[in-house]
Protein backbone atom coordinates (compact mmCIF):
# COMPACT_ATOMS: atom_id res chain seq x y z
CA UNK A 1 0.00 0.00 0.00
CA UNK A 2 1.36 3.40 -1.00
CA UNK A 3 2.06 6.15 1.53
CA UNK A 4 -0.75 8.35 0.13
CA UNK A 5 -3.28 5.56 0.60
CA UNK A 6 -2.31 5.06 4.25
CA UNK A 7 -2.39 8.80 4.87
CA UNK A 8 -5.87 9.24 3.40
CA UNK A 9 -7.27 6.19 5.19
CA UNK A 10 -6.06 7.66 8.48
CA UNK A 11 -7.51 11.09 7.67
CA UNK A 12 -10.80 9.48 6.68
CA UNK A 13 -11.17 8.12 10.20
CA UNK A 14 -11.25 11.62 11.72
CA UNK A 15 -13.21 13.57 9.10
CA UNK A 16 -14.19 14.13 5.52
CA UNK A 17 -11.44 14.61 2.94
CA UNK A 18 -11.07 17.82 0.97
CA UNK A 19 -8.72 17.99 -2.01
CA UNK A 20 -8.47 21.33 -3.82
CA UNK A 21 -7.05 21.64 -7.32
CA UNK A 22 -4.95 24.55 -8.53
CA UNK A 23 -3.14 25.14 -11.82
CA UNK A 24 0.56 25.32 -11.06
CA UNK A 25 1.97 28.66 -12.18
CA UNK A 26 -1.27 30.23 -13.37
CA UNK A 27 -0.56 33.15 -11.05
CA UNK A 28 3.21 32.88 -11.42
CA UNK A 29 5.44 30.07 -10.18
CA UNK A 30 6.77 32.35 -7.44
CA UNK A 31 3.29 32.20 -5.87
CA UNK A 32 2.89 28.41 -6.05
CA UNK A 33 4.32 27.60 -2.62
CA UNK A 34 2.24 30.38 -1.02
CA UNK A 35 -0.90 28.93 -2.62
CA UNK A 36 -0.07 25.43 -1.34
CA UNK A 37 0.53 26.72 2.19
CA UNK A 38 -2.73 28.73 2.13
CA UNK A 39 -4.76 25.69 1.05
CA UNK A 40 -3.19 23.50 3.73
CA UNK A 41 -3.76 26.11 6.44
CA UNK A 42 -7.46 26.25 5.57
CA UNK A 43 -8.18 22.54 5.67
CA UNK A 44 -6.88 20.83 2.51
CA UNK A 45 -6.20 17.14 3.11
CA UNK A 46 -4.03 16.93 -0.01
CA UNK A 47 -3.63 19.19 -3.04
CA UNK A 48 -3.87 18.51 -6.77
CA UNK A 49 -1.42 20.53 -8.86
CA UNK A 50 -2.43 20.93 -12.46
CA UNK A 51 0.28 20.71 -15.10
CA UNK A 52 -0.45 23.19 -17.93
CA UNK A 53 -1.05 21.59 -21.31
CA UNK A 54 -2.09 22.98 -24.69
CA UNK A 55 -4.98 20.54 -25.26
CA UNK A 56 -6.62 19.79 -21.88
CA UNK A 57 -9.55 17.61 -22.97
CA UNK A 58 -11.00 17.03 -19.48
CA UNK A 59 -10.84 20.66 -18.35
CA UNK A 60 -13.61 23.23 -18.46
CA UNK A 61 -13.13 26.87 -19.50
CA UNK A 62 -11.86 28.16 -16.13
CA UNK A 63 -9.08 25.59 -15.83
CA UNK A 64 -8.33 25.84 -19.55
CA UNK A 65 -7.82 29.58 -19.12
CA UNK A 66 -5.61 29.01 -16.07
CA UNK A 67 -3.52 26.58 -18.11
CA UNK A 68 -3.09 29.21 -20.82
CA UNK A 69 -2.05 31.74 -18.16
CA UNK A 70 0.54 29.27 -16.87
CA UNK A 71 1.84 28.61 -20.37
CA UNK A 72 2.04 32.37 -20.97
CA UNK A 73 4.13 32.53 -17.78
CA UNK A 74 6.48 29.97 -19.43
CA UNK A 75 5.59 27.32 -16.85
CA UNK A 76 6.73 23.80 -17.65
CA UNK A 77 6.61 20.54 -15.72
CA UNK A 78 10.38 20.78 -15.32
CA UNK A 79 10.07 24.19 -13.65
CA UNK A 80 7.24 22.95 -11.40
CA UNK A 81 9.40 20.04 -10.24
CA UNK A 82 12.29 22.39 -9.52
CA UNK A 83 10.06 24.49 -7.27
CA UNK A 84 8.80 21.41 -5.43
CA UNK A 85 12.33 20.08 -4.92
CA UNK A 86 13.07 23.16 -2.82
CA UNK A 87 9.82 23.22 -0.84
CA UNK A 88 8.39 21.13 1.98
CA UNK A 89 4.63 20.87 1.57
CA UNK A 90 2.42 20.64 4.68
CA UNK A 91 0.23 18.04 2.89
CA UNK A 92 0.75 15.48 0.11
CA UNK A 93 0.70 16.76 -3.45
CA UNK A 94 -0.81 15.06 -6.50
CA UNK A 95 0.24 16.01 -10.02
CA UNK A 96 -2.72 16.08 -12.41
CA UNK A 97 -1.68 16.31 -16.01
CA UNK A 98 -1.96 14.80 -19.46
CA UNK A 99 0.15 11.86 -20.53
CA UNK A 100 2.06 13.85 -23.13
CA UNK A 101 3.50 16.11 -20.41
CA UNK A 102 4.78 13.15 -18.40
CA UNK A 103 6.05 11.35 -21.52
CA UNK A 104 7.84 14.45 -22.80
CA UNK A 105 9.62 14.89 -19.45
CA UNK A 106 10.55 11.20 -19.37
CA UNK A 107 8.60 9.14 -16.85
CA UNK A 108 11.59 7.43 -15.27
CA UNK A 109 13.41 10.74 -14.93
CA UNK A 110 10.30 12.43 -13.54
CA UNK A 111 9.80 9.78 -10.88
CA UNK A 112 13.46 10.04 -9.88
CA UNK A 113 13.29 13.85 -9.73
CA UNK A 114 10.15 13.73 -7.57
CA UNK A 115 11.65 11.33 -5.02
CA UNK A 116 12.83 14.25 -2.85
CA UNK A 117 9.49 16.09 -3.08
CA UNK A 118 6.08 15.72 -1.44
CA UNK A 119 4.42 14.53 -4.65
CA UNK A 120 2.60 11.33 -3.67
CA UNK A 121 0.29 10.76 -6.62
CA UNK A 122 -0.38 11.15 -10.33
CA UNK A 123 -3.74 11.71 -12.03
CA UNK A 124 -3.51 11.27 -15.81
CA UNK A 125 -7.05 11.66 -17.17
CA UNK A 126 -6.21 10.71 -20.75
CA UNK A 127 -4.39 7.49 -19.82
CA UNK A 128 -6.87 4.60 -20.32
CA UNK A 129 -6.94 1.89 -17.67
CA UNK A 130 -5.87 -0.63 -20.32
CA UNK A 131 -2.67 1.36 -20.98
CA UNK A 132 -1.60 1.82 -17.37
CA UNK A 133 1.31 -0.54 -17.98
CA UNK A 134 2.98 2.48 -19.61
CA UNK A 135 3.28 3.99 -16.12
CA UNK A 136 2.66 1.45 -13.35
CA UNK A 137 5.85 -0.62 -13.69
CA UNK A 138 7.91 2.55 -13.26
CA UNK A 139 6.06 3.32 -10.01
CA UNK A 140 6.72 -0.09 -8.42
CA UNK A 141 9.73 1.14 -6.45
CA UNK A 142 8.21 4.57 -5.81
CA UNK A 143 5.80 5.92 -3.21
CA UNK A 144 3.89 7.70 -5.99
CA UNK A 145 0.37 6.32 -6.51
CA UNK A 146 -1.48 6.32 -9.83
CA UNK A 147 -5.04 7.41 -9.03
CA UNK A 148 -8.11 6.05 -10.82
CA UNK A 149 -11.03 7.99 -12.25
CA UNK A 150 -14.46 6.33 -12.35
CA UNK A 151 -17.00 7.95 -14.67
CA UNK A 152 -20.78 7.96 -14.70
CA UNK A 153 -20.77 5.55 -17.62
CA UNK A 154 -18.81 2.89 -15.69
CA UNK A 155 -20.99 -0.15 -15.01
CA UNK A 156 -20.52 -2.28 -11.89
CA UNK A 157 -18.07 -4.78 -13.40
CA UNK A 158 -15.99 -1.93 -14.77
CA UNK A 159 -16.00 -0.15 -11.41
CA UNK A 160 -14.78 -3.34 -9.72
CA UNK A 161 -11.96 -3.57 -12.25
CA UNK A 162 -10.96 0.07 -11.77
CA UNK A 163 -10.92 0.02 -7.97
CA UNK A 164 -9.54 -3.46 -7.27
CA UNK A 165 -5.89 -2.38 -7.09
CA UNK A 166 -6.42 1.38 -6.83
CA UNK A 167 -4.16 3.51 -4.65
CA UNK A 168 -4.52 6.96 -3.08
CA UNK A 169 -8.20 7.69 -3.62
CA UNK A 170 -10.80 6.84 -6.23
CA UNK A 171 -11.80 9.96 -8.17
CA UNK A 172 -15.54 9.62 -8.79
CA UNK A 173 -16.47 11.91 -11.67
CA UNK A 174 -19.90 13.43 -10.99
CA UNK A 175 -20.81 14.68 -14.47
CA UNK A 176 -20.43 13.67 -18.09
CA UNK A 177 -18.17 16.27 -19.65
CA UNK A 178 -15.50 18.64 -18.43
CA UNK A 179 -14.70 20.29 -15.13
CA UNK A 180 -16.38 23.54 -14.13
CA UNK A 181 -18.99 25.25 -12.00
CA UNK A 182 -22.76 25.41 -12.40
CA UNK A 183 -23.18 21.80 -13.52
CA UNK A 184 -26.40 19.81 -13.30
CA UNK A 185 -26.22 16.40 -11.64
CA UNK A 186 -28.23 13.42 -12.77
CA UNK A 187 -30.92 12.04 -10.48
CA UNK A 188 -29.24 8.75 -9.61
CA UNK A 189 -25.81 10.25 -8.85
CA UNK A 190 -25.94 9.52 -5.11
CA UNK A 191 -26.69 5.85 -5.77
CA UNK A 192 -23.79 5.72 -8.25
CA UNK A 193 -21.40 7.17 -5.65
CA UNK A 194 -22.66 4.81 -2.97
CA UNK A 195 -21.96 1.86 -5.30
CA UNK A 196 -18.36 3.00 -5.81
CA UNK A 197 -17.88 3.40 -2.05
CA UNK A 198 -19.29 -0.07 -1.52
CA UNK A 199 -16.82 -1.60 -3.98
CA UNK A 200 -13.69 0.36 -3.04
CA UNK A 201 -11.31 -0.38 -0.17
CA UNK A 202 -9.80 3.10 -0.31
CA UNK A 203 -11.38 6.58 0.02
CA UNK A 204 -13.76 7.75 -2.73
CA UNK A 205 -13.89 11.47 -3.54
CA UNK A 206 -16.45 13.17 -5.77
CA UNK A 207 -15.23 15.76 -8.24
CA UNK A 208 -16.09 17.81 -11.37
CA UNK A 209 -18.59 20.62 -10.91
CA UNK A 210 -18.38 20.84 -7.10
CA UNK A 211 -18.38 24.55 -6.40
CA UNK A 212 -20.23 25.48 -3.19
CA UNK A 213 -20.42 24.35 0.45
CA UNK A 214 -23.88 22.81 -0.08
CA UNK A 215 -22.51 20.49 -2.77
CA UNK A 216 -19.52 19.64 -0.58
CA UNK A 217 -21.88 18.71 2.24
CA UNK A 218 -24.11 16.68 -0.07
CA UNK A 219 -21.32 14.57 -1.56
CA UNK A 220 -19.59 14.16 1.78
CA UNK A 221 -22.73 12.41 2.97
CA UNK A 222 -22.43 9.66 0.38
CA UNK A 223 -18.67 9.36 -0.08
CA UNK A 224 -15.44 10.21 1.72
CA UNK A 225 -14.98 13.76 0.52
CA UNK A 226 -14.65 15.99 -2.51
CA UNK A 227 -12.30 17.53 -5.04
CA UNK A 228 -12.90 21.22 -5.84
CA UNK A 229 -11.05 22.85 -8.70
CA UNK A 230 -12.60 25.52 -10.92
CA UNK A 231 -14.09 27.57 -8.08
CA UNK A 232 -10.71 27.78 -6.34
CA UNK A 233 -8.79 28.45 -9.55
CA UNK A 234 -11.20 31.27 -10.39
CA UNK A 235 -10.96 32.73 -6.88
CA UNK A 236 -7.16 32.73 -6.92
CA UNK A 237 -7.17 34.62 -10.21
CA UNK A 238 -9.86 37.14 -9.28
CA UNK A 239 -9.64 37.51 -5.50
CA UNK A 240 -6.14 36.54 -4.39
CA UNK A 241 -4.79 34.43 -1.56
CA UNK A 242 -6.65 35.81 1.45
CA UNK A 243 -10.18 35.60 0.01
CA UNK A 244 -9.46 32.21 -1.51
CA UNK A 245 -8.34 31.06 1.91
CA UNK A 246 -11.68 32.17 3.31
CA UNK A 247 -13.48 30.29 0.54
CA UNK A 248 -11.56 27.07 1.27
CA UNK A 249 -12.22 27.47 5.00
CA UNK A 250 -15.95 27.70 4.23
CA UNK A 251 -15.69 24.44 2.27
CA UNK A 252 -13.87 22.60 5.04
CA UNK A 253 -15.60 23.83 8.23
Amino acid sequence: MKKLTNYLLQKKEVGKLFVPYIMAGANGLDNLTKEIEMLAENGATAIELGVPFSDPVADGPIIQAAGLDALANKVTLKKIVQVLQNFQSPVPLILMGYYNSFFHYGLAELITDLASTDVAGFIIPDLPYEHQNLVLPLLNDSEIALLQLVTLTSHEDRIKELVQNAEGFVYAVTINGTTGTGKNYRDDLDQHLEKIVELADIPVLAGFGVSNPEQVARFSEVCDGVVVGSKIVQSLKNDGLTKTGQLVYAFTH
